[in-house]
């Protein structure tokens, strides 16, 4: 072999070496940058992943919320329709109340009789309209005594007759529209 032959292999030799040693290098680097952006994809993912996660919890809390808030205003209009008469009902219990006074009164003569008759028709009817509303009388006579539906204005010694804590006496009758208290009943009650 000749030195121009010898220098020729050894050229070949060095520079398949370097290449060989330049494309390792080459492919590692190529797997890194892969690597890389296989890191920040996957990242970005999760990242995504993450807000969705948050929007749709916040979609839920807000579905809910719309939900309670529906009920809310279903159950407070049905309140106000089931309580409308309220307000109505408490003014008339006075003209009720004088209606009753002027039934009571004993009278004389046909004249009055005509009278008492017309104002006992405008009374009954008055409770007729009451009653298709809610609105209802509390009983309270020799019933035992309820403070949330009686009001204890006298006390009078318990007998055999009436028990302690019993109502002796009615002095205001008590109305109620469903079941809420309109007007205490104004009671004496034995003690």
């Amino acid at each position: 072999m000749s030195d121009k032959e010898k220098n020729a292999e050894e050229f070949e030799e060095t520079f398949s070496d370097k290449t060989s040693e330049d494309e390792s290098t080459v492919e590692n680097e190529t797997v890194e940058e892969n690597e890389k952006e296989d890191v920040q994809v996957i990242s970005e993912v999760d990242d995504l992943k993450a807000q969705l996660d948050e929007m749709e919890d916040k979609y839920l809390r807000a579905s809910a919320e719309l939900s309670n808030m529906n009920n809310r205003f279903r159950n407070e209009r049905q309140a106000l329709q089931k309580y409308r008469s309220q307000d109505l009902g408490k003014k008339l219990l006075p003209a009720i109340d004088n209606l009753e006074r002027a039934v009571a009164i004993e009278v004389e003569g046909e004249q009055n009789e005509s009278l008492k008759k017309g104002v006992e028709m405008t009374l009954e009817s008055l409770r007729s309209a009451m009653q298709e509303e809610g609105i209802e009388e509390i009983s309270a006579q020799g019933e035992s005594f309820d403070p949330t539906l009686h009001q204890a204005v006298q006390t009078v010694p318990a007998t055999e007759d009436h028990p302690a804590e019993t109502v002796v006496e009615v002095l205001q009758k008590g109305y109620k529209l469903y079941d809420r208290v309109l007007r205490a009943s104004m009671v004496v009650v034995a003690q």
